[in-house]
């Protein structure tokens, strides 16, 4: 279940991409979910646990993919608890986020309003209200007054 609290939380990396690079496990990267991920975010192929192939930097190292391709990584593999700002990603990352969430319980902590308008229907627990959103215009409902407060 996706789990989704705004502002400040304990136990938080705030910049993933950082804890990305000095933690990140080799098979992580050569996993058929991290392949995907990285076809559809960053448009590149994984070639090896060390070498990406992008069509508009070309070769690449595994600490070169994007921020966001990082913070999902993160998401799907790290087992540490911590709970990573999906800030960090841009909104192309949206439906990841939620998929990683059907796939295993996941909190994640956001510091902006994060369109999930292309996911469709969706299930998510608001941390800070308590509620139980199924769509993107309850999660706005809930985002926005969470952020008014």
């Amino acid at each position: 279940m996706l789990k989704i609290v705004f502002g400040d939380v304990p136990n938080s990396i705030y910049h993933p991409p950082t804890y990305f690079d000095n933690r990140y496990e080799d098979e992580w990267i050569t996993d058929p979910l991290t392949v995907e991920m990285i076809k559809d975010i960053d448009k590149s192929d994984v070639i090896g646990v060390h070498l990406i192939e992008s069509p508009v930097l070309g070769p690449i190292s595994t600490k070169e993919i994007s921020g966001g391709v990082k913070t999902l990584i993160l998401m799907a593999f790290d087992t540490s608890g911590k709970i990573f700002n999906a800030s960090a990603c841009g909104d192309n990352c949206a439906k990841w986020i939620v998929e990683l969430g059907k796939r295993k319980d996941l909190t994640i902590n956001l510091h902006h309003v994060m369109d999930f308008s292309s996911v469709g229907t969706f299930d998510a627990v608001m941390q800070n209200t308590g509620r139980v959103i199924h769509n993107y215009g309850e999660y706005l409902e809930e985002a926005i007054g969470i952020k008014e407060r």
